[in-house]
């Protein structure tokens, strides 16, 4: 089966891992105050961390991720 969100394909099958791609994007958020900003990082990386727990594999790396949305946020 295949999921298609955000412009990324999960393949999903009762034997393979779930593979995600880097999303959302967090560019949106830019106008916020600052302190919104770290709320919503700090949201970004929990989130991260649930789905990694559920044993969701990321392709985009862990620091990749980070200085995406560090980036996005302008934080």
């Amino acid at each position: 089966m295949s999921i298609l969100t955000s412009g990324t394909t999960l393949h999903v099958s009762a034997t393979a891992e779930v593979v995600a791609g880097p999303w959302p994007n967090y560019s949106n958020c830019r106008h916020l105050p600052e302190r919104d900003r770290w709320e919503v990082y700090a949201m970004a990386k929990a989130s991260r961390g649930a789905l990694e727990d559920r044993g969701v594999v990321m392709t985009e790396s862990y620091d990749a991720f980070i200085a995406r949305v560090t980036r996005e946020l302008d934080i």
